[in-house]
């Protein structure tokens, strides 16, 4: 009789063709539209932004890397989205050195720190704008208008700014096309939902996480806007305004940084909504997605746990 082989092996038994380089590929394509209007919404500044913000991604991780003696990992593309998003985040005058602190902050503190991809606990990107934004604070607050745009923009204030501290209100098809001043990448939001689409058939990007903001968002928008409609802007100039599109559909929904569950999904959305909201109306800055989407990373690994499914057999164990 032949001898039978029988294969011991550790998990994962079932094994998908999807791997990280394609995901990570899929997601730079998706963000070309946004990444080619930013260019030409703000000149070629900004391309070099991208590419010094690039290459300081994968100078910082080749070298950490090879420091720690661990395997190459530069061909997963993962550095390479950190430095387009982290660029889509700055004002786009940013200084370039600037550009490249902040880069390698998201690399060496915000991945590689944390033991690299699938280790880290926050978004990498958001925590290397998040300390250009101590470092800098002049600078991360300092806008120019766009080559094209509404009367607001040419004074180079963004809409939540000059909503907040002037009460200008920006008409809502500047905010959809992306015609205003702002950040890099964050201004459109029609391409940035053009670019998600995609993401969102492969099953890329959790659908929960997305919808539970803005359902959070507009709900409590809503209420403040008709408790007073003078003070507080309406549901739908939240979602279009500031950096809630790019950080909904493509930071919140780092599959490393948010949970695991459906349920968890919907909580950690729905916390960050609600912490939007909050400091956009109540706060002092104009602006509070990249705040909420690090203060509820740090909630994921306790959302998990108390969203895990129940293991199976559990339950005849304890009536025993």
């Amino acid at each position: 009789m032949e001898k039978a082989e029988i294969i011991v092996s550790t998990s994962p038994h079932i094994k998908s063709r999807e791997t990280v380089p394609r995901i990570m590929l899929s997601v730079i394509i998706t963000l070309l539209p946004a990444v080619a209007f930013s260019v030409y919404l703000f000149g070629i500044y900004v391309l070099f932004m991208y590419l010094v913000s690039i290459a300081t991604c994968l100078v910082s991780e080749y070298i950490v890397v090879k420091l720690r003696k661990r395997p190459f990992t530069l061909n997963d593309f993962s550095a390479v989205v950190t430095g387009i998003l982290l660029v889509m985040v700055l004002p786009p005058k940013f200084p370039m050195y600037g550009v490249v602190i902040g880069a390698f902050i998201a690399i060496v503190v915000g991945k590689q720190i944390f033991g690299g991809i699938g280790y880290n606990i926050f978004n990498p990107a958001l925590i290397g704008r998040a300390f250009l934004a101590a470092a800098y604070p002049v600078h991360i607050t300092s806008w120019i208008a766009p080559r094209i745009g509404s009367i607001s923009a040419v004074t180079g204030a963004t809409p939540l700014a000059a909503m907040k501290f002037s009460g200008v209100e920006t008409s809502l098809k500047a905010l959809f096309l992306g015609t205003v001043g702002g950040s890099v990448g964050e201004t459109s939001a029609l391409l940035l939902l053009i670019g998600s689409i995609y993401l969102f058939i492969k099953r890329y990007i959790k659908w929960q996480i997305p919808v539970s903001i803005f359902v959070t968002v507009f709900v409590l928008g809503e209420i403040f806007h008709l408790i007073n409609p003078v003070k507080y802007p309406g549901p739908i100039f939240h979602l279009l305004s500031g950096g809630l599109m790019i950080g909904a559909l493509y930071m919140a929904t780092d599959m490393v940084t948010s949970p695991l569950t459906g349920k968890g999904c919907v909580i950690f959305g729905a916390g960050i909504g609600f912490l939007v909201v909050i400091i956009r109306l109540f706060g002092g800055l104009p602006e509070g997605v990249m705040y909420s989407i690090l203060f509820m990373n740090a909630f994921v690994p306790l959302i998990n746990r108390v969203t895990r499914p129940r293991i199976f057999g559990t339950e005849a164990a304890h009536a025993k």
